[in-house]
């Protein structure tokens, strides 16, 4: 019987190290798959992330042209605003004599005044006076 337990107990003693070295070498085994699984997902990662600042690039490269259009633009719109500013739209003819200002000259014609002294009073030119002067005598006459 101590032959039979000297047996087993040296299968015993020889299968710890045996375990002990099969153990070791599948965690060394499965730790060489996760290490080269990792550089895997790193060399992915590095190429989706390169693509990515590629993108990124690009988007940013747009949004300067973009802005340099629109700061065009506004110098633009700068520029025709201040040469609409410099076309003043012209007033409208000032008529040169309204009613109130040509019954005045009629009725100080009539009183007797000279062409001179009623230009003077009202502020009107000399011209203007005399033109309406003779304008209402062509009138008078035709009726």
């Amino acid at each position: 019987m101590s032959a039979v337990l000297g047996i087993a107990w040296n299968t015993e003693v020889m299968l710890y190290p045996l375990t002990f070295c099969i153990l070791l070498a599948a965690g060394l085994g499965l730790c060489l798959h996760l290490f080269l699984t990792l550089k895997a997902e790193i060399r992915v990662f590095e190429r989706g992330s390169f693509a990515e600042c590629q993108r990124v690039e690009a988007l940013s490269n747009d949004v300067a042209s973009l802005r340099a259009a629109v700061q065009a633009l506004e110098t633009d719109l700068r520029d025709v605003q201040r040469q609409t500013g410099m076309l003043v739209a012209p007033s409208p003819a000032r008529s040169g004599l309204n009613l109130s200002k040509r019954t005045q000259v009629l009725r100080m014609y009539r009183a007797g005044q000279d062409n001179d002294r009623i230009a003077a009073a009202l502020a009107l030119p000399r011209s203007e006076v005399e033109l309406l002067i003779k304008v209402h005598r062509m009138v008078v006459e035709q009726i």
